[in-house]
């Protein structure tokens, strides 16, 4: 395909559509119908009907010393590292509450420290943190945990606690190594920063390292795009998440410390992704899903080959459990049959956790429908291919044959599979079989596809 025709089509897909890290998105959740005792029960069924396969288990650190203006995560800024344990105990003590619900010990396959910023807790605490969490709780024989750092603050120490405890994935946040940008953004590391961080993760034997790009950020340009991954390259991370920059100052405030104007225009962002895209490719990642890329000796890569990619709230991952539970502040569990939301503000976390009660706020009870369509999405995103059987008459046909005309999609005797192209489009194919997908109400919602 010549680059002028592609070029049009990322114009002409570049719309608001939902990441799919679940489905529905939190937005279409049927709160009226959700209650706490509801969720409890469905959880219990839920264990045990998979607590064999094991349990992943996200943790939102939402700590940070400063903000990252960019960042659309749930956070709290401060430099008194006091609020370390206590919110540690609180997860802690959360925890039980689920582990109370279960009949037999639970087997943990996944942990995720997420934040915020996890490295902004000491090594102590957070040694203390995952010991907690294990105390009472079996390992799967095929466990993995991970954590995000940030290059600034995470140390040899940092690294070297949570090796310990079991952790051999780690990602850091790079987005860009712009000065400019990265004054822009309040994100600064240096490149010596990070090749530190990078190396010491290598020398204390973890298996995979991520680096977190984004394009679209204030005062980026084509020439700090290929500097950045230029720079990346000396390094070769195993995986990379290239993301687009989700500019939402209305529900972001800190987003308003830089205006549009600074932002590269639609044209030029969409020109962003393109010669990153070119670039990684060209140095040897293979594309898996939305935004993400992997060297073929990474896990990612392997689960992709063969079928086993799985998607949920903590992104791409090898592990196909059914059971995400989210711990801390505004964190979200996925239990198949249901999704719960934690509240978002620390105090009020707490204030729940202390009088030894959920802190859930909102969620979803899943329906045969949801289940069914979430069913297909997943195929798209994980798989890039759908059956003609999951293809139901509420699909827009005549979008779908637009995308097959335009060599996104491929038809065969058995269903449709995402072309090398259409892998560049995937959020806009999995809303092709998203019922609550609407263009005109997606705008205030959902961040661009590119």
């Amino acid at each position: 395909m010549e680059q002028n025709q592609i070029a049009q089509l990322i114009k002409k897909y570049d719309v608001p559509v939902p990441r799919y890290t679940s489905y529905p998105t939190v937005p279409d959740w049927n709160t009226a119908a959700f209650s706490l005792e509801k969720f409890k029960g469905r959880a219990i069924e839920a264990f045990q009907n998979y607590g064999k396969d094991g349990v992943s288990l996200y943790i939102h650190l939402p700590y940070c010393e400063s903000l990252c203006t960019y960042c659309g995560c749930n956070t709290r800024i401060t430099v008194n590292h006091a609020v370390e344990k206590p919110y540690i105990d609180a997860v802690l003590k959360e925890w039980q509450l689920y582990t109370q619900l279960f009949e037999d010990k639970p087997i943990i396959k996944e942990i995720h420290l997420g934040g915020g910023t996890p490295t902004f807790f000491s090594p102590e605490h957070l040694s203390s943190l995952i010991a907690g969490l294990l105390q009472n709780a079996d390992l799967h024989k095929d466990y993995e945990f991970s954590f995000e750092g940030h290059p600034n603050n995470t140390t040899y120490e940092h690294l070297k606690a949570l090796a310990n405890a079991g952790f051999s994935r780690v990602s850091f946040g790079i987005q860009d190594f712009d000065e400019k940008v990265q004054v822009a953004i309040n994100r600064r590391q240096s490149f010596e920063q990070v090749k530190q961080v990078t190396e010491w993760s290598r020398e204390l034997g973890y298996k995979s390292v991520n680096f977190d790009l984004i394009y679209g950020l204030p005062f980026q340009t084509g020439a700090s795009i290929k500097n950045t991954i230029e720079l990346v390259e000396r390094l070769m991370p195993e995986r990379i998440a290239f993301y687009s920059y989700a500019h939402v100052p209305w529900k972001r405030p800190g987003q308003r410390a830089y205006s549009e104007a600074d932002l590269p225009k639609a044209a030029d962002k969409r020109d962003l992704n393109k010669l990153g895209t070119d670039m990684l490719l060209d140095m040897g990642y293979k594309m898996i899903g939305m935004d993400h890329f992997t060297l073929n000796s990474d896990s990612l890569y392997t689960a992709s080959l063969e079928g086993k990619l799985h998607r949920n709230f903590m992104g791409y991952t090898t592990n196909p459990g059914k059971l995400l539970i989210g711990l801390g502040v505004s964190s979200i569990s996925d239990i198949d049959a249901a999704y719960a939301q934690n509240v978002k503000t620390v105090e009020g976390y707490m204030q729940h956790i202390e009088a030894g009660e959920f802190a859930i706020f909102k969620g979803h009870l899943m329906t045969e429908e949801d289940w069914l369509t979430k069913a297909k999405i997943l195929l798209v995103a994980c798989e890039k291919h759908i059956s003609n059987a999951l293809i139901s008459e509420k699909v827009d046909r005549r979008k779908m044959q637009a995308m097959i005309a335009e060599g996104l999609l491929e038809e065969s005797e058995n269903g449709y599979s995402v072309t090398q192209i259409g892998s560049q489009f995937l959020r806009n194919i999995c809303a092709l079989f998203d019922p609550n997908y609407q263009t005109e109400r997606a705008g205030k919602i959902f961040s661009q596809a590119v």
